[in-house]
């Protein structure tokens, strides 16, 4: 199913391309849940994939499609390689970039030991665009293209997010953290403080270009009661941002809401008590959930984002994708970087089937491939931009390298199958296998490029 590449993409290019430019190679998308239909993965074995000014102009069969190459189009030749949608990350914490792998023997000690010292260091603005530029770059080194970001409490933290993304032409989700209560002094906002900053940034930087905004309650022990209505009352007069928080995560955490908000049905009723279940609206892990919990998710179409890296690291639980399916909620992939242990995507598939594998329930790689591309786009409504590589869509892709390490080559150069060779870079891969990454049509990482600025930096 491979063969040698006949040429390198060539130099990154920050510029958005105006005239046409056509990549061959082969070509994963999906026209539905790999779950539910035998035929939702869409594969070509020689593809051509053509973008027009940030847009892809068309995708399928190299025969189909070669007519279309004009004189000026620069072609890519890619054969061997694997073009797939951009990933898509719905959840991860973008300050705790510097301090993935930090030890604790649980959710809440690790919150008071590292996160929150952390987080403070985000007053200071320069030290916010210095880590908000690493981090970018870590998500395009690992083929995420979409992510949604939580800052910190600082408006200022948003402000460097949303900055950088900008400056690579990211499509990014974000939003300040509100946290009004049991959380340190310094890291605390009020009611009307996380009002009038979330108000203004949505202002500044939702439907900015590809930037949107989240409204981002950290979790419901952080929020009083004051703080969730005025968050309900945001959601309700910007019906089209997103919201994100956590729910059901750790044993302990779920016992805390129960003494913290009395008389509510469950930690998912606080949130739904103040509106903010609904379309757009993703809560991370979502483990300890109950049947009322996963059908009310379903009927307001809330996501259900997935973190298994961070709740193996954590001892979380594991999340029941076959009650989760059974129920139908909309179910995403992410990293949950830095409880999470990789900012890659494929190991977060690595990690995922294990989850389902400890649960009686196999989960394939083409189907996290989904979770991770169209499937997400779909339960974020944004499956008519991202996720996919269907005409008009952005071109947003990644390049995957099935020879990326010596074992990969070995396994790849033996499969049978699509699923064995998604399988491969699912189990196998990291960001080694990410050739090159495009947001909007314009190369924004290449694999040879970033370990020659390593080597350089390394070496002064």
């Amino acid at each position: 199913m491979s063969q040698t590449a006949k040429r390198d993409i060539p130099g990154d290019s920050s510029a958005e391309r105006t005239r046409s430019t056509a990549y061959r190679a082969q070509l994963l998308t999906f026209k539905g849940d790999p779950a539910r239909s035998a035929d939702a993965a869409v594969f070509e074995e020689d593809g051509l994939l053509i973008v027009e000014d940030g847009r892809v102009a068309a995708a399928g069969a190299h025969a189909a499609l070669a007519g279309r190459i004009t004189p000026d189009t620069e072609v890519q030749d890619l054969r061997g390689k694997v073009i797939v949608p951009g990933f898509i990350d719905t959840h991860i914490h973008y300050p705790q970039t510097d301090m993935i792998a930090s030890p604790a023997p649980g959710l809440l000690p690790w919150l008071e030991t590292y996160t929150f010292p952390t987080e403070r260091r985000f007053a200071d603005p320069e030290y916010a665009a210095d880590t908000a530029n690493f981090f970018c770059d870590e998500l395009l080194a690992s083929g995420t293209t979409t992510a949604l970001v939580y800052c910190t409490v600082h408006k200022s933290s948003a402000d460097a997010l949303f900055t950088a993304s900008v400056a690579r032409n990211m499509r990014m989700i974000a939003g300040k953290v509100l946290m009004d209560r049991n959380c340190p002094e310094f890291l605390r906002d009020t009611a009307q403080s996380g009002y009038d900053d979330s108000a203004e940034l949505i202002g500044r930087w939702h439907n900015r270009g590809r930037q949107l905004y989240a409204l981002t309650p950290r979790f419901a022990p952080t929020s009083t009661e004051a703080q969730l209505e005025a968050c309900g009352v945001l959601a309700r007069e910007h019906q089209d941002v997103f919201i994100q928080s956590h729910v059901a995560e750790n044993v302990d955490e779920v016992k805390w809401v129960a003494e913290l908000f009395p008389g509510h049905r469950s930690y998912l009723d606080v949130y739904d008590h103040y509106g903010l279940l609904r379309s757009r609206a993703v809560y991370g892990h979502c483990i300890h959930l109950d049947a009322e919990d996963r059908r009310r998710m379903a009927q307001t179409n809330t996501v259900a984002s997935h973190c298994p890296t961070s709740n193996f690291f954590l001892g979380s639980g594991l999340f029941d994708f076959e009650k989760a399916d059974e129920a139908g909620v909309p179910v995403a992939l992410a990293t949950d970087v830095g409880g999470g242990t990789s900012f890659s995507m494929l190991q977060t598939m690595n990690e995922a089937h294990k989850v389902a594998r400890l649960s009686g329930y196999h989960l394939s790689a083409t189907r996290m491939f989904w979770l991770a591309t169209a499937g997400a786009a779909q339960a974020l409504n944004l499956g008519d931009k991202i996720g996919t590589l269907a005409p008009q869509s952005e071109a947003d892709f990644i390049v995957l390298d099935p020879a990326a390490t010596p074992l990969l080559a070995r396994r790849t150069s033996r499969v049978q199958s699509l699923e064995e060779l998604l399988f491969a870079f699912a189990l196998l891969g990291d960001d080694r296998a990410i050739f090159a990454t495009y947001a909007a049509g314009a190369c924004v990482h290449r694999r040879d490029a970033r370990r020659e600025r390593f080597a350089a930096l390394a070496a002064a």
